[in-house]
């Protein structure tokens, strides 16, 4: 079967307007269907990000400050489970849909720890700019137990109490308990990557 989705020329245009910050367009009624279809047609192009949440869908293109950021944070935290002896899995910007709830996104960053899992128990998530579907409610429906939002240079946890009741704010991170996100933010700079990689490992290391 054969499924086509019509979008306006106009809000393609968007997608690639270099005079915007991550341009998005917003959809609503598009069936699971459609957005599988999308998900294949466009898993060839890493920029573009696709978030489903019950008939509303928006596709996003991520800027290259928005690729750096989340970049240096998934090095930034890997190496800090290495020096910990955490077994932290990767699953990177990977596609997670549940049908039964009609959810599905690809996170920035996203991780299982001490065993790999059909869905990761972490996912981390940079915000540039605001706006479009509610990605906490799609988490929701995926069961990933904890969500950090990196925005204005500071995080944001969530811990998922259950599906019916959804998330609530956290101070610091149930998984990794021992992780000190305000000592790792101050090593968060995309423009120094190779420096701060390594003034952050030797960070570790003086103080184990």
């Amino acid at each position: 079967m054969k499924i086509t989705l019509d979008i306006p020329a106009i809000e393609l245009e968007k997608l690639v307007a270099p005079s915007l910050i991550e341009p998005r367009v917003s959809l609503r009624n598009i069936s699971w269907q459609q957005y599988e279809t999308l998900v294949t047609t466009l898993s060839p192009c890493p920029i573009l990000r696709l978030s489903y949440n019950a008939g509303n869908l928006e596709i996003m293109t991520n800027s290259s400050e928005h690729e750096s950021i989340r970049s240096i944070i998934g090095r930034l935290l890997e190496i800090y489970a290495l020096e910990r002896d955490i077994d932290l899995y990767s699953y990177g910007s990977t596609t997670f849909c549940n049908p039964d709830a009609a959810r599905g996104l690809e996170a920035d960053e996203s991780y299982c720890l001490g065993e790999r899992r059909e869905v990761p128990d972490l996912a981390i998530e940079v915000v540039i700019s605001s706006g479009g579907v509610d990605k906490l409610d799609i988490y929701k429906g995926l069961g990933v137990q904890e969500v950090w939002f990196w925005q204005e240079n500071c995080f944001t946890l969530y811990q998922l109490i259950d599906t019916t009741i959804g998330y609530q704010e956290i101070q610091r991170s149930q998984l990794l308990p021992d992780l000190d996100l305000d000592r790792l933010t101050q090593f968060i700079d995309p423009t120094q990557e190779p420096q701060m990689i390594r003034a952050y490992h030797q960070t570790l290391r003086d103080n184990l």
